[in-house]
């Protein structure tokens, strides 16, 4: 009986204890693909690949062996073929910049070749699953974002709209409510006001704090994205109005959140330091 009971509070316990990341994990923005996903909250590209027994193995370590080696070989072939459809921008994706570019190409499967295996399965036909994950950003974030266009000395930035009263507040990240309006993630999306003038885009951001966090951090939770330590304690929340862009993944704002962002000169210090959030559905 006593037995029984500690099970009982045991899995009571565990079961609590395990909510948390069962809700954090629903609050991720994830694409799902049939051999793979892309989580753009946390910024990395997974892959599963099957491997098969040779028919006539020398012994079972040789035959799990090979299974193995196999299945890494497919897992990183799913993977080549998911990351070419990451959406760069509003009209790019990775297999557009591959196809053009010979160094792109090599540099990106070198990447995916270095791709770390996180799990491997051994199933009892014989057969062994292996799961790989590539970080979108570091080294492959470095060949696939735009350079830094060499701006004219004295450069201001974003510009506000005119006519727009601005108070001059002083915020520490944008937190961008985008939910309902189809929104899709990308790796270097933009964000314009109501006249079409760019706010914030790969132009206006410190290449490095690009390369190594990504442009902007994607969550599901409003909540979560406010508390994320990207935006720090005093982000600006805004309501995107619409897309913008072919593939839906720049958004607009109005003048007025517009205004806000462009009346304090240390806000453009927090948006060149990538210190962005997007809510999506």
């Amino acid at each position: 009986m006593r037995k029984t009971v500690a099970f009982a509070m045991f899995a009571l316990v565990s079961a609590i204890l395990m909510v948390p990341a069962m809700i954090w994990a629903q609050d991720e923005v994830v694409q799902q693909f049939n051999n793979g996903s892309i989580n753009w909250s946390s910024g990395r590209v997974t892959a599963v690949g099957i491997g098969a027994p040779p028919a006539q193995p020398t012994n079972m370590a040789q035959a799990r062996a090979m299974a193995r080696r196999a299945a890494i070989t497919v897992a990183r072939r799913n993977l080549l073929e998911i990351t070419q459809g990451v959406q760069v921008d509003s009209m790019t994706l990775v297999k557009d910049f591959v196809v053009k570019s010979d160094i792109v190409r090599t540099s990106v499967q070198g990447v995916v070749r270095n791709a770390q295996v996180v799990d491997t399965a051994y199933m009892s036909d014989g057969s062994v699953e292996v799961t790989i994950v590539m970080d979108m950003g570091g080294e492959f974030a470095s060949v696939i974002l735009p350079p830094p266009p060499v701006m004219p000395e004295g450069f201001p930035g974003p510009m506000p709209p005119t006519g727009v009263e601005m108070p001059e507040q002083v915020f520490t990240g944008l937190v961008i409510d985008a939910r309902g309006l189809g929104t899709r993630p990308a790796m270097a999306p933009k964000v314009l006001d109501e006249n079409g003038r760019e706010l914030y885009g790969s132009a206006m951001v410190d290449r490095e704090y690009a390369v190594q966090q990504g442009m902007v951090g994607y969550a599901k939770d409003l909540n979560a994205a406010q508390g994320n330590s990207r935006v720090t304690d005093r982000p600006i929340t805004v309501k995107a109005l619409r897309t913008s862009g072919p593939a839906k993944c720049d958004v607009v704002i109005s003048n007025n959140d517009a205004a806000k962002l462009a009346a304090a000169a240390e806000n453009l210090s927090f948006l060149q330091k990538c210190r962005v959030m997007v809510v999506l559905d």
